[in-house]
C-alpha cells in the first residue's frame, strides 16, 4: 500500500513510519523541510504547507492518508498564544489534507485523523467507549470536536474516516512519560493530585499498530480509542513507574502545586478519563503492550 503521513516527523509519526515500512508499505511523509531527510525506494519526503507547495502533484495512487499534524499540547503552560497555536495548527493542517485529498484521483480509501480521548471530558467515575457522547466544553474537548468535525469532510468523497482518539502515549522519545518519570529518577516521585484520576495510557508501539490496523480493516470507521485495555488510577500509575525504575514512591505533589506550575494545562494530570478501546478489543487486534508493567519495562530498558 501507499500511505501518506502528514506530521510524520514527530514522536508518533516516526513510530508509525517504521511500522508501515516494516510491513512492506510505501510511505510518503509531508514536511515543510524535505531536504532535511533522506528518501529511499519506499520512503519519500514531500514539501507541504509552504508557499506554492502542491504535494498532490508529487503523490499518486494513495491508498491511505494519516493526519498527525498539529502543535504539541505538551509544554509548561497553555498561554493564550499556545492555545491558539494548538487549535489553528490542527485546523490549517487538516484543511490542507482535505484539499490534497480532493485533488487526488483516485481518492484514498481511508483517512485516519489523529484525535484525543479529551473529547469525552473529565471523569473519575464514568467509562468511555467509542459509543460515548460528550457534553464537555473544556479546552481539549473543544479542540477535538472541531478537529473531528473538519476531518469528517472527507466522507463526502467516499473516503472512510477514522478518528484515532489517543490516550496518554508512552515512549522513550516523547510524550508525557519523560515529564512524569523525572521526579522518580530524582528520587522525589509520588502521587500527583488526589491519585484517583484515571490515566488511559498506551505504548507508542500500539499507537502505530492500531493506526496500521485501522488502515487495513475496512469495517473500522468513526471514533477509535487508541488506549491500552487497562487504564490505571494515577496513584497506581506512579507506583508502577517507581517499581520499574527501582525508585521510591513517597513524595506527593498536591493539586495546588501543579496548578501553580502548569496553570490550565495541569488538568491533563489532575483530571482524566477512563477510556476503553472497545473497537480494538472486539476485533482481532492484538495489543503488543496491554500491561503497564511490561510497557514501562520496555521503555526504561
Amino acid at each position: 500500500m501507499h500511505i501518506v503521513i502528514a506530521g510524520g516527523s514527530g514522536f508518533v509519526g516516526q513510530a508509525l513510519k517504521q511500522r508501515l515500512l516494516n510491513e512492506g508499505n510505501q510511505v510518503t511523509i509531508l514536511t515543510r523541510n524535505p531536504s532535511k531527510f533522506e528518501s529511499s525506494e519506499r520512503l519519500q519526503y514531500v514539501e507541504w504547507l509552504t508557499h506554492n507547495s502542491q504535494p498532490e502533484i508529487q503523490v499518486e495512487k494513495v491508498d491511505a492518508f494519516v493526519n498527525l499534524a498539529g502543535e504539541s499540547i505538551n509544554g509548561l503552560r497553555w498561554t493564550k498564544a499556545k492555545k491558539e497555536r494548538i487549535i489553528q495548527s490542527r485546523i490549517t493542517a487538516t484543511k490542507e489534507v482535505l484539499r490534497i485529498i480532493e485533488n487526488l484521483h483516485p481518492k484514498p480509501k481511508v483517512l485516519v485523523n489523529a484525535s484525543a480521548i479529551g473529547y469525552y471530558g473529565m471523569s473519575e467515575t464514568e467509562t468511555f467507549t467509542e459509543e460515548a457522547h460528550s457534553n464537555a466544553h473544556d479546552f481539549l474537548a473543544t479542540v477535538v470536536k472541531k478537529w473531528e468535525e473538519l476531518a469528517s469532510t472527507a466522507e463526502k468523497w467516499g473516503v472512510r474516516t477514522v478518528y484515532a482518539r489517543f490516550g496518554i502515549v508512552l515512549g522513550k522519545k516523547g510524550g508525557a512519560l519523560p515529564f512524569m518519570s523525572l521526579p522518580y529518577k530524582l528520587g522525589v516521585g509520588g502521587t500527583i493530585g488526589s491519585g484517583k484520576q484515571w490515566v488511559s495510557w498506551v505504548h507508542v508501539a500500539d499507537v502505530a499498530g492500531l493506526i496500521s490496523y485501522a488502515i487495513e480493516q475496512s469495517d473500522i470507521q468513526g471514533p477509535l480509542n487508541v488506549t491500552a485495555p487497562e487504564p490505571k488510577r494515577m496513584a497506581d500509575f506512579g507506583k508502577m513507574i517507581g517499581y520499574v525504575l527501582h525508585r521510591p514512591h513517597w513524595f506527593p505533589v498536591p493539586s495546588f502545586a501543579m496548578k501553580a506550575l502548569l496553570g490550565e494545562m495541569s488538568e491533563m494530570l489532575l483530571c482524566g478519563q477512563r477510556a476503553i478501546p472497545e473497537k480494538a478489543l472486539t476485533s482481532s487486534y492484538k495489543f503488543q503492550y496491554p500491561d503497564l508493567e511490561a510497557a514501562l519495562k520496555d521503555i526504561f530498558a
